[in-house]
């Protein structure tokens, strides 16, 4: 393939189209109004991948989540393995190939998510094959009221469950007795908690977040029918692995209320103010090796350090145009751009009357 004929330049950001991922549970209506959608509505496609180099993992639809460059065919994935080494960068690509290491998604529930964990990168390698499992982050940008009750998750075991309990749970599928095994916590925009591959978890209904995670589909599901009535196959349930094989996925830790919010709710940390811009920090290499994200406001006009590092950018509010060396970029509310390594720097120019605010999305760490 030939991408110089199709002007795919890694010096400039690279502007992707919207992909939507089937899933077993229902939402996306929050995901239709952010575009402008005419008649937005829950369906099975409440996700929209996000700097996307994988596919999802469910049968017939292998293809759903893959980004492709706007205006064309072409995925991102074709256009990184072409020249892996100017998308991604030596160092990365000498630590990690030919891959991101990450999966960024929009999330929007209008049921519970089915109760699930998934492998870290010791068990992926072992029962997939997979360098990568899956450790992921929350991060919640919005949400609504579903049947009078406010956002809300799932996270962790409470004290005094035990993997023998857990399994009966299961087999008598009791789903009221696993969630009880779980702390319930109302979230709020603003909210990031870090989910380590293996704790059992599930987001609640009414979400709206972003989560960055390991570039995996790998999802282990405790419950063979959905809230909303979807009887799941069972490959679906163990991946693969069996029903007797889930079991050794999770980490049978256990954490009081308190001690479950200490470990994996993440404050945010401003890592730079100047009166062109902000940056927060929201989950960094010092809680995870795994990904990095942060948030950047602009106010009129902002000069964005490349570092050398490939990274995604989504835009929560606000419009404005992306400049490097001369080639400007149109953006506003929803769009997402893959930013090449080689592009040292990008300024931001603002726009409108609605502040700019852009989520900064990076692959694993490159120091160990």
């Amino acid at each position: 393939m030939n991408l110089s004929k199709r002007k795919i330049d890694s010096r400039h950001p690279i502007k992707l189209s919207s992909a939507r991922s089937w899933r077993t549970y229902k939402g996306g209506k929050l995901i239709d109004e952010i575009h402008g959608n005419e008649n937005p509505a829950d369906s099975h496609y409440p996700e929209e991948w996000i700097i996307s180099v994988v596919s999802s993992r469910t049968v017939g639809r292998e293809e759903d989540g893959l980004n492709k460059i706007e205006h064309m065919e072409l995925t991102l994935k074709e256009v990184i393995d072409e020249n892996p080494e100017q998308f991604l960068g030596d160092q990365h690509v000498a630590k990690f190939g030919n891959k991101t290491g990450v999966l960024v998604k929009l999330i929007d529930s209008a049921e519970r998510l089915i109760i699930q964990t998934h492998p870290d990168k010791e068990k992926a390698q072992q029962l997939f094959d997979s360098a990568y499992g899956k450790t992921e982050c929350w991060y919640f940008i919005g949400g609504r009221e579903i049947d009078s009750e406010p956002p809300y998750v799932y996270l962790g075991f409470k004290q005094g469950v035990t993997k023998q309990q857990w399994k009966s749970l299961f087999e008598e599928q009791n789903i009221q007795g696993m969630l009880d095994c779980m702390h319930k916590y109302y979230v709020n925009p603003g909210d990031t908690f870090l989910i380590e591959a293996g704790t059992p978890h599930a987001i609640g209904a009414g979400c709206l977040l972003v989560e960055i995670q390991e570039p995996t589909d790998y999802t282990i599901r405790l419950e063979k029918t959905s809230p909303s009535g979807l009887k799941l196959e069972d490959y679906l349930i163990h991946q693969g692995l069996g029903f007797e094989g889930i079991f050794d996925i999770f980490n049978y830790e256990t954490f009081s209320r308190d001690e479950t919010l200490a470990k994996w709710k993440i404050a945010p940390t401003e890592i730079y103010n100047s009166p062109a811009y902000t940056e927060t920090e929201l989950i960094g290499y010092k809680q995870t090796a795994c990904f990095r994200m942060t948030q950047i406001e602009v106010d009129e006009e902002a000069e964005i350090q490349g570092n050398g590092v490939f990274s995604g950018l989504y835009i929560l509010s606000g419009t404005g145009t992306i400049v490097t060396d001369g080639y400007e970029q149109h953006v506003g509310k929803a769009d997402q751009l893959f930013i090449p390594a080689q592009v040292s720097s990008f300024t931001v120019k603002t726009g409108g009357n609605e502040p700019f605010c852009a989520l900064r999305l990076f692959g694993p760490g490159l120091v160990d």
